[in-house]
């Protein structure tokens, strides 16, 4: 039904316009009582063989919600609603900005795959941390904050962009994500180097610890498919030295490889996500979690489009897995058929618990 849907009427509206129709409608959805208890019975069923624990925190499941969907915090309750075990809002920086120019959101159906120059939009820490403040859960979930650079601010000032939405936001984080690997905002990418990322993530490390002092606030970095594999082993390496918690992978690429659309589309300046990047997202985490093993954790995301890819994912090393672009093409139903097929999966694999099957591909190759 809803794959009828999108070719009728989604993808004839423009992208990002379409984006805030189905995003209104969910929250209309998570505020309507009856509603969204059907609706939650349905999309959000509980598998007990998929209970994870991660990052300290347990949570119904590994599948999350990515970084990108929910900018402002403003979905959470409803993509709970929708199945989501984790809800990752932002990304979020220091200040409030209007993001890049429009048209900056291109589909790329051929290939199931967005093509984004959004340029983090968003209202700002101040704003964000406000409505995560006054915010009166319905459904129990687990919230990520991810955090980037405000555009204006200078590459040489960036830490101290972070650290301000650290000290603002770390209260309401489940767990809190430096967001150094988007290509849409200038200079970004540079801080993915380990002489700029390890004073960056040990400032905001020291930001989360003074500013919440009743407990340890996870913190995890994300990075880039396009990263060289010397510097993938780097900013492992750099993430068990620092004591990080985490590191997801990836962010979108700038890469067009592969791609079967045709037209000007493919041109446009921007990360692709979506199932193009599937490969390389699970190549990086395989070479991650060849580095780091156990020792902190990872989460997978970046061409998730089905049970099997995150299935793959978890394989491959990955803890937590997360989809967006795949939710534009597949619609209300995703999460639902996630889960499903990963309990199924489970069900006739050798491992007793998911815990079990983390990392195991990986293992038996260095075996």
């Amino acid at each position: 039904m809803y794959k009828l849907f999108f070719n009728l009427v989604f993808k004839h509206m423009d992208p990002e316009k379409a984006h805030y129709l189905a995003f209104r409608w969910i929250r209309l959805a998570a505020r309507t009582p009856v509603l969204r208890t059907f609706v939650a019975a349905y999309l959000a069923p509980r598998h007990k063989e998929l209970r994870t624990e991660a990052l300290g925190l347990r949570m119904h499941g590994p599948f999350g919600l990515a970084a990108g969907f929910d900018k402002n915090a403003i979905a959470i309750d409803g993509m709970s609603m929708l199945g989501f075990d984790h809800v990752e809002i932002g990304t979020v920086t220091g200040e409030a900005q209007p993001g890049n120019p429009k048209k900056r959101l291109f589909r790329l159906v051929q290939d199931r795959a967005l093509i984004n120059r959004m340029g983090f939009n968003n209202e700002g820490s101040l704003a964000v941390a406000a409505r995560l403040a006054s915010r009166n859960p319905v459904f129990k979930t687990t919230v990520g904050v991810n955090i980037g650079k405000t555009k204006v601010v200078p590459e040489a000032e960036a830490a101290a962009d972070y650290v301000k939405s650290t000290e603002r936001l770390a209260a309401f984080a489940d767990y809190l994500v430096v967001n150094v690997s988007s290509p849409n905002t200038p200079g970004l990418r540079n801080l993915q180097a380990t002489e700029a990322l390890r004073p960056l993530l040990s400032a905001v490390r020291e930001a989360a610890d003074r500013t919440v002092t009743s407990r340890r606030v996870p913190l995890l970095v994300k990075i880039a498919p396009d990263l060289a594999d010397e510097d993938i082993d780097a900013v492992a390496d750099l993430a068990v030295e620092l004591g990080l918690d985490g590191i997801i992978a990836t962010n979108t690429t700038i890469s067009r490889e592969g791609l079967s659309t045709g037209g000007d589309v493919v041109k446009e300046i921007g990360g692709l996500s979506g199932s193009p990047l599937k490969e390389r997202s699970l190549e990086v985490l395989r070479r991650l979690y060849a580095r780091v093993g156990d020792r902190i954790t990872l989460v997978g995301v970046g061409g998730i489009e089905n049970a099997e890819d995150a299935w793959r994912r978890i394989l491959a090393g990955a803890t937590l897995i997360q989809g967006y672009s795949a939710f534009i093409y597949e619609g209300p139903c995703y999460a639902r058929a996630i889960h499903k097929g990963l309990a199924a999966r489970l069900h006739n694999s050798p491992y007793a618990t998911l815990a079990d099957a983390i990392g195991s591909d990986v293992k038996k190759v260095s075996a």
